[in-house]
């Protein structure tokens, strides 16, 4: 399967650049969630992260992650 690096914004994985599959049209996907189990006297949570558009200079566009705080939980 292809993949593409993407950069994530925000939240604890902010700056980090992970390779997310692509889906069927060569996208990727527009809600990236991401389990993090229970440690100690913390519940497991789901991070959530939403697709956004990258601009360049040269009119083109990337997709990025960027945290969507009020939908973690």
């Amino acid at each position: 399967m292809k993949s593409a690096d993407t950069e994530f914004i925000g939240g604890p994985l902010d700056g980090r650049v992970l390779p997310i599959l692509l889906g069927p049209l060569h996208n990727v996907p527009k809600v990236y969630r991401v389990p993090v189990p229970a440690h100690g006297d913390t519940p497991a949570t789901t991070l959530v992260y939403r697709r956004a558009k990258e601009y360049h200079p040269k009119g083109r566009f990337r997709w990025r992650y960027e945290y969507d705080d009020a939908a973690t939980g």
